[in-house]
């Protein structure tokens, strides 16, 4: 992970112990912080272990939320 700026979540569910679905599901919640760069959805790295170091996340920064009607 070193100079990296993102992982995937299939990286982040390894790191986690968890499946790729549930770490899909936990990124769906908003518990695993992401941004997404077209279809792509990411784990920015300073973000996700501020989360494992137990800060609340931030939904300043969230770009994959959908453009509400």
């Amino acid at each position: 992970m070193v100079g990296r700026v993102t992982i995937t979540i299939g990286e982040a569910a390894e790191m986690l112990g968890i499946s790729r679905t549930s770490a899909y599901l936990c990124a769906r919640r908003r518990e695993i912080p992401t941004v997404r760069l077209g279809r792509r959805v990411l784990v920015p790295v300073v973000r996700f272990m501020a989360m494992l170091e137990g800060d609340p996340p931030s939904d300043e920064n969230r770009d994959d939320e959908e453009d509400e009607p």
